[in-house]
């Protein structure tokens, strides 16, 4: 549907609804469909796509398009790798009589590009971060001009400072994961257990939280805790941790500290991620019916972090080698969680397992020990 120009009040107006939202939002993915939104009601496009540099691996990639799933290309493909490479402005009328133009995402996406505006966009300090890409003008000419060009250029220049910070609040979440799950794989070796065990937890974790009905945003912060589970074996005797036999008394005494210790060594942080994976290493042994360690917790007393835990790591220690037991076949498995259904674990958490167990079995094979 074709659509007029706006007039001047009718951008300021585009621009002041979305500068708000742009301030404050710190996701990186929620900040590029904003910014998307913001270019394509400003210049009347019918698409509007957010491409950025990643360095590392010599890519153009994107997440917020509109109308597709997360796009990558390599560094210098098509109009937007032209334009980031030349740091200037493309305006074309058809690009598929522009020899730069790449064909290959419209294969992919059934998409029809004509006009396309692109523009590149600096960083605080100058440094080229990516580019604007606007597709298919919506008013009656059906081409952008340089009036696009200057409300484009306005709209990534405003949201450069928030998408910066973005950016760097993103990489500092990705290196926290990948610290926690570096950590939980340490605790793990201790006890001659695979990296992959501290994986397939978190993706059982995450997983039985979705089922479960908790949000997205608890489920991803479980799936990122729950390899912390076991932390604090890393100050328990190797003679202990590694033994083939049944453990005495006294041993399991010993055992059960890794429960306290690891909650010392994660609770004195203020990060609510090393919090919740506080919570998670405390009291992932506690018991439904209260008969678990060190605290004696039951039901709801219970954290939901360490109910769902508990499952996701019996499930995946059943059906493991382990130096005290050979791994266990699933209809096994299954019989025992029936049998400690509100007594060991959560009746709910159980019923959602079974329900569920092929997509349990999946992720175990996805991440399986060689």
């Amino acid at each position: 549907m074709e659509q007029n120009e706006l007039s001047p009040e009718q951008i300021l107006r585009v621009i002041f609804s979305y500068a708000a939202k742009i301030a404050n939002e710190k996701k990186l993915d929620q900040l590029l469909l904003f910014m998307a939104d913001m270019g394509r009601e400003l210049i009347l496009a019918d698409r509007c796509t957010v491409w950025l540099i990643d360095d590392k691996n010599k890519q153009l990639w994107t997440k917020v398009a509109h109308g597709v799933e997360e796009i990558r290309v390599p560094l210098g493909t098509g109009l937007v790798g032209y334009s980031i490479e030349n740091q200037e402005a493309v305006i074309i009328e058809d690009a598929y009589e522009d020899r730069r133009f790449n064909p290959e995402v419209d294969r992919s996406t059934g998409y029809i590009t004509k006009s396309v505006l692109v523009i590149p966009f600096e960083s605080n300090s100058g440094v080229i971060m990516g580019a604007y890409q606007a597709v298919n003008k919506k008013t009656s000419s059906g081409v952008f001009s340089k009036k696009d060009l200057e409300h484009l250029t306005l709209a990534a220049s405003y949201a450069g400072k928030s998408l910066e910070a973005a950016i760097l609040n993103r990489e500092i979440e990705e290196t926290q994961k990948e610290i926690i799950l570096t950590m939980g794989e340490i605790g793990e070796s201790r006890s001659k257990e695979t990296g992959f065990h501290v994986k397939r937890v978190a993706e059982y974790s995450y997983l039985l939280a979705l089922k479960y009905g908790l949000s997205q945003q608890d489920a991803e912060l479980l799936k990122m805790v729950s390899p912390m589970h076991d932390i604090g074996k890393v100050a328990i005797p190797d003679a202990i941790l590694q033994k083939p036999g049944r453990l005495t008394e006294e041993e399991f005494a010993v055992m059960m500290t890794h429960s306290e210790i690891g909650y010392q060594l994660l609770n004195n942080s203020s990060r609510h991620l090393l919090k919740s994976a506080a919570i998670v290493a405390h009291e992932h042994h506690e018991k439904w019916n209260g008969k678990g360690y060190p605290n004696g917790l039951k039901g709801e007393e219970i954290h939901i972090f360490a109910r769902i835990t508990a499952i996701a790591d019996v499930f995946d220690a059943l059906g493991s080698n382990r130096v005290y037991k050979p791994a266990w076949e699933l209809n096994r498995i299954i019989e025992l969680f029936k049998e400690e259904r509100g007594q060991h674990f959560d009746p709910q958490l159980v019923d959602l397992f079974i329900e569920n167990t092929e997509q349990f079995w999946e992720i175990r094979n996805a991440y399986c020990d060689h």
